[in-house]
């Protein structure tokens, strides 16, 4: 039976419906890809400018409200005089109208004291200002880590296309050896058919990595905030990297709890809960306000009597069904609450980085340990196919040996890619920058 071996790139053309793109894109490129293109960054940002808008919103109260009012009224309502009270030709009226009621003028009013009320409101949507900045800096660092992963899981997938290309290849190199040495008499059909079967094996996983990168480049896509079906190619870099320095985890710890945007996200949530309980106490406290208007009032178009009042008054409350104390109540709870889940983020922060650290060090170890096997299943199959052609081992010892040189550098290429993977999640429990 005469076989060919397709190299890699050819199976790829012929199988996967993903066209390639214009030009290869490095990891840097597909980050700003996703600045560009993920909604996740755009919905952060209009979050922020929400919170911003706000904060103008709260400072509204400490300027004077000025209202200009215009308006035209037919009325005609029963009149109540008192008793007695004659009017000369019209005896005692019973009704005052139909009349044309013109009116026109100015309005102002302007808190002048209220206890802070005010302030702390303002200082209120500050911290949540404040907070939404720190979480688009949050879902910055997410779509970041998220594209690099992608990233790296697609070069991954690729270089497992090669492993199992290169053991497609020596598969049927072994199934030619078995078919030359049936001929020859030294082995029987079985090792003819087993090896054929193996050679269908392979074939099948090489279809299965070719899968893997197509589904690899959708999940790219997504992370960069495009189609899943968008064509991609990416420039991959070499698999290579320093050893990880997590001897000062806990430098690394304290550093993430200072500098972590969603530990200053909850912080700001704490700093408007305790404004919050500050304006509920103020709004228990009188209120004094100053008006006045001028205007216009006549039974013309154009009115000519004028009106105007200015005056202070203080609002005091006396009672409201428990309605502040209720307010003041809940807003300790928010407090509560908020410092719970300040402290929850602490821990959690502490976490992930004891959790990435150990991770990384795992993955290092990984290749360490991928890269000897690797080394020790060449020989080993090397030696054992001599062997086989001399008659001295069987065809499943040959075949097993492959298949364990094949797991050897797949291992070997997901750890490099997980390296690079961890590497990246270490860097975004610490908190570190782009």
């Amino acid at each position: 039976m005469k076989t060919t071996v397709l190299p890699v790139a050819l199976l790829l053309l012929t199988a996967a419906p993903l066209a390639a793109a214009d030009a290869p894109l490095s990891l840097d490129d597909c980050l700003r890809l996703a600045q560009q293109s993920q909604p996740l960054l755009t919905a952060a940002e209009a979050g922020v400018a929400a919170a911003g808008e706000a904060v103008d919103e709260a400072r509204a109260p400490f300027w004077p409200e000025v209202d200009l009012s215009s308006g035209y009224h037919r009325w005609q309502q029963r009149a109540f005089l008192p008793a007695g009270l004659v009017i000369p030709g019209l005896g005692v009226p019973k009704l005052i109208g139909p009349l044309d009621d013109w009116d026109g003028g100015l309005s102002s009013r302007v808190t002048l004291f209220d206890f802070g009320a005010r302030r702390f409101g303002l200082d209120a949507a500050r911290a949540r200002f404040a907070g939404a900045q720190a979480d688009a800096a949050t879902t910055r660092a997410d779509v970041r880590l998220s594209v690099q992963s992608a990233f790296y899981a697609l070069a991954a997938a690729q270089d497992l296309v090669g492993v199992a290309d290169r053991n497609l290849a020596r598969t049927e190199i072994h199934l030619a050896l078995a078919q030359a040495r049936r001929d020859a008499g030294a082995v029987p059909q079985a090792d003819v058919l087993r090896t054929q079967a193996e050679v269908a094996a392979a074939r099948l996983q090489l279809i299965s990595a070719r899968s893997r990168v197509r589904t690899a480049a959708g999940q790219l896509n997504t992370a960069m905030g495009r189609p899943a079906e968008t064509p991609v190619a990416i420039a991959a870099p070499g698999a290579d990297a320093p050893p990880p320095s997590t001897a000062a985890v806990e430098a690394d710890i304290a550093r993430a709890v200072a500098q972590r945007s969603e530990l200053k996200s909850a912080q700001r949530g704490l700093d408007a809960a305790r404004a919050n309980v500050d304006a509920a106490r103020a709004a228990r406290a009188p209120r004094l306000q100053a008006d006045g208007s001028f205007g216009w009032n006549d039974t013309d178009f154009l009115p000519q009597t004028k009106q105007w009042q200015v005056g202070v008054s203080v609002d005091l409350p006396v009672f409201d069904a428990g309605s502040r104390a209720h307010r003041v109540a809940r807003s300790r709870a928010d407090l509560a609450r908020e410092q719970a889940v300040y402290d929850s983020r602490v821990l959690q922060v502490r976490q992930e980085v004891w959790a990435a650290a150990s991770e990384l060090q795992r993955a290092w170890d990984s290749i360490a340990a991928a890269a000897a096997e690797v080394r020790t299943s060449e020989e080993s199959l090397r030696v054992v196919r001599e062997r086989y052609q001399s008659g001295a081992a069987l065809i499943t010892d040959l075949l097993d040996t492959q298949t364990a040189l094949a797991s050897a550098e797949a291992a070997l290429a997901e750890a490099r890619w997980t390296y690079l993977a961890d590497r990246a999640a270490y860097a975004r429990a610490v908190g570190a920058g782009p």
